[in-house]
């Protein structure tokens, strides 16, 4: 089966379009960066027909009359927009308001909602911050002739999906479709490079759990991981039923060529949950480990302590019997009864020593 290109080899940072535009940073959670000309929140706004871009920079004013054009598409990127910003393209759109309202709204749980022949997407996308997992949100707006991406948190930037889609112009005359796939696939390949992050991050403590008992920060540091991979793989897996939606045309009118492109993004998704599941058992396993550690070096403890309150009993002992004050006693008249006690006390000491060490509690 021939496959369109997937949009996975991105430009560095610091390469240009081909517009000559620096592309923005994609490892940056805030590159809401704004071309010169564009409104606040607007990082661009292009019209493409038959896979080549016709226009730049255009006014949201104007993005209506641009998507009615036969073969055009109009496709905006905002980067966290006020309502201001939300309601134009609202009205050049004609989109849903419970759409908009959710649009301005993060921490929306991922979905797929359909408002007549428009379609609304949430995703919810994942970078390493300081050592921890942070979380953004990409709402899509998708309809004849128009693809809306709002980044909301720790996201990259799309720019590089829309440099990768500009450079296959066959592809991109797909329309839509293909940049609905383009930016899904984006925000699942962004997955993997922060499961690798957790995996390298694991198999570090892995290797400590077994050198020795884990101190309190590297326990905590494992639950923090585990629990940062629950919510990962809470953002993922809603979008194996978006694609899959997708894929058999569900919700909208796919062109059968791309659907075997949606099947393929569900095959990562779920490929990222194997992973994170498998984490997450490894996870559970070097806690555990950590845990048997602890106790089996606390139940070591235990036996030395008690093999040598065993020995000092001895003494102890004797020294108690020989301790009373009672005048008749015969061993107290004896010469040499006091090396006798001391040789005694010695040799029963020594007895013990060795036979404890024998079975391993000294």
């Amino acid at each position: 089966m021939n496959r369109w290109p997937r949009p996975t080899d991105w430009h560095k940072v610091g390469d240009e379009t081909q517009t000559g535009r620096p592309a923005v940073d994609a490892k940056s959670p805030s590159s809401g960066i704004a071309y010169p000309g564009s409104a606040p929140g607007v990082v661009a706004a292009s019209v493409y027909a038959n896979g080549k871009r016709v226009a730049a920079d255009i006014a949201i004013d104007d993005a209506r009359e641009w998507s009615k054009r036969p073969g055009h598409v109009v496709w905006i990127g905002l980067f966290e927009p006020d309502y201001d910003l939300l309601a134009r393209v609202q009205a050049q759109f004609d989109l849903h308001p419970l759409a908009i309202e959710d649009a301005g709204k993060p921490h929306q749980h991922p979905k797929l909602e359909q408002y007549g022949e428009a379609l609304f997407i949430v995703a919810r996308t994942a970078q390493i911050v300081d050592e921890r997992i942070a979380f953004g949100e990409t709402h899509i707006f998708v309809g004849h002739g128009y693809v809306v991406t709002v980044r909301h948190g720790a996201s990259s930037s799309y720019a590089p999906v829309r440099v990768r889609c500009e450079s296959c112009p066959s592809v991109l005359s797909r329309g839509e479709h293909y940049i609905l796939y383009a930016t899904l696939d984006f925000i699942v390949d962004n997955y993997m490079p922060v499961v690798e992050t957790i995996h390298d991050e694991v198999d570090a403590i892995e290797d400590r759990v077994f050198d020795s008992v884990l101190n309190k920060a590297d326990a905590q540091r494992l639950y923090m991981l585990r629990r940062d991979l629950l919510r990962l793989r809470n953002a993922a897996a809603p979008l194996v039923n978006v694609c899959r939606r997708l894929e058999h045309a569900e919700v909208m009118s796919i062109d059968p060529a791309m659907q075997p492109l949606f099947r393929d993004v569900t095959d990562h998704v779920r490929r990222v949950q194997e992973e994170i599941d498998v984490l997450r058992e490894v996870l559970a396993f070097a806690f555990e480990a950590n845990l048997m550690n602890g106790q089996a070096e606390q139940t070591s403890i235990t036996r030395r302590l008690a093999a040598w309150a065993a020995i000092l009993a001895v003494p102890t002992a004797i020294a108690g019997i020989y301790g009373m004050n009672f005048e008749y006693m015969p061993e107290l008249k004896l010469g040499y009864g006091y090396f006798l006690v001391l040789g005694g006390i010695a040799a029963i000491c020594v007895t013990l020593y060795a036979r404890l060490r024998h079975y391993g509690w000294l």
